[in-house]
């Protein structure tokens, strides 16, 4: 798995854990608004930032029906790449803190270029399971994964 040669390449779908995960959660706040004694034009307020918040992560994170969703990811000997459908495959970095778990895939990373470190969660309902675990092996074992794209 470390020979620099070696190419991977992985693109997932929309997870039903993960949506029903982000639902149960947004009930579990809802809930909360509504047991606070709040005036009613502050549970409203906050009532609206939810579902601005879920109209934001549903279609670019959850659901990955938006165009700006990063649904691939690449390992070549140029680097790792991630794939959106807006841009295309593009150069990144990950970061050592991302996590490679048996049931989840959290990758931390920064596009070439910019500041900005952003995060991807891959559960693994939203890949086969044996293409979960050559991405769980790359990202533990791999020499070259925290090398940047070049």
């Amino acid at each position: 798995m470390s020979s620099h040669s070696e190419h991977f390449e992985c693109r997932w779908l929309a997870s039903r854990w993960l949506l029903i995960a982000y639902a149960g959660l947004q009930a579990v706040a809802a809930a909360c608004l509504f047991q606070l004694s709040l005036p009613v034009a502050v549970v409203v307020a906050l009532c609206m930032l939810c579902l601005a918040h879920a109209s934001w992560v549903l279609p670019r994170h959850i659901l990955l029906s938006h165009e700006a969703a990063y649904c691939g990811l690449r390992w070549t000997d140029k680097g790792w790449w991630v794939y959106n459908h807006s841009e295309g495959w593009q150069p990144i970095e990950l970061h050592p803190d991302s996590l490679a778990l048996p049931l989840i895939v959290l990758l931390r990373f920064r596009l070439t270029g910019q500041r900005r470190v952003r995060a991807l969660c891959v559960p693994r309902d939203s890949l086969p399971r044996r293409l979960h675990r050559q991405l769980r092996v790359r990202l533990k074992f791999s020499r070259y994964r925290w090398a940047a794209a070049e």
